[in-house]
């Protein structure tokens, strides 16, 4: 698995995945692959419902399956930023601000199997609420309803280096409310793209090649700079394991004429774009842009 790069056709017609497909085989000689299915709920908290208990605004959650992974990502408006608290925090008092707060805006999480979300939020009797179902499937409390929101298309390899996924994006009533289009440079784990917001220009050009030539198409660029990532990523248990038991040079190692001084670098670093890790952050864009749009 390589670098990813993802972008939304956001008033692609209904013939519109054929029409990629097309493109796809007769100017990129590209080879049908297989299907590229994916399924996105949202959820909202009740919390305001509860006797005596008032907050200015709820939570919101989504929920991505993609494959045998579900990736979770919480959002709690009346939280603080990591970078909100890094920003308040006196020179060298970093570390220990980070640990004042219960948590931030914003919690991603990766969950196995499909279904055991809903599974525990019924357990749990928690106060999380399915939105925007359609109007024939609205689930009774503590029932699961079904999927929000499809991505179904197919995917394909251009020679031995790319990987193309398209998908029409399915809302729960039926209605296809545009395409997204995901170029993955197998090559590569990872890409640092000299651009501020993490656009490559690499995966752009084969993105905009592979669109059909259709008069005013829409579409844009869906990304995530490494700083954005990296407070996604970032994992309190792993801070406080690290101030903990902090990594002392080896005295051994630094006499040894036969080191070679990288030694203490990792061979995978954590964020690659190789394994779950790319799904991840697949996931992460994807359900950015749905929500960036108020689709979920």
């Amino acid at each position: 698995m390589g670098f990813t790069g993802l972008a939304r056709w956001v008033n692609a017609p209904t013939s519109g995945l054929q029409l990629v497909r097309d493109n796809i085989a007769l100017n990129h000689n590209g080879q049908y692959r297989g299907k590229w299915n994916l399924s996105v709920r949202s959820y909202r908290s009740t919390l305001g419902q509860i006797p005596g208990f008032q907050i200015p605004s709820e939570r919101t959650m989504c929920a991505l399956t993609m494959d045998e992974n579900v990736f979770v990502l919480l959002e709690d408006p009346l939280a603080p930023t990591r970078a909100d608290v890094l920003a308040a925090a006196p020179p060298g008092q970093e570390t220990a601000y980070l640990q004042s707060p219960t948590h931030f805006r914003t919690t991603f999480l990766t969950l196995r199997p499909p279904g055991a979300l809903e599974q525990l939020l019924a357990q749990l009797k928690a106060r999380w609420v399915s939105v925007r179902q359609s109007a024939s499937s609205v689930p009774q409390r503590g029932q699961a309803g079904g999927q929000q929101l499809l991505i179904e298309g197919h995917i394909f390899s251009i020679g031995s280096d790319w990987l193309v996924r398209v998908g029409n994006v399915i809302l729960a009533g039926g209605g296809i409310k545009g395409m997204l289009l995901e170029a993955e440079y197998l090559p590569l784990p990872a890409l640092h793209s000299p651009i501020a917001d993490g656009t490559s220009e690499l995966l752009s050009n084969l993105l905009t090649s592979v669109l059909p030539n259709v008069r005013d198409a829409k579409t844009v660029a869906v990304t995530i700079s490494d700083t954005q990532w990296e407070d996604v990523l970032w994992d309190r248990e792993e801070l406080e394991k690290g101030v903990q038991d902090p990594i002392h040079d080896s005295p051994e190692a630094s006499e040894d004429i036969y080191a070679y001084g990288d030694e203490d670098i990792p061979e995978k670093k954590r964020g690659d774009w190789i394994g779950v890790d790319r799904d991840r952050r697949s996931a992460y864009l994807i359900m950015g842009a749905l929500r960036s749009e108020g689709i979920l």
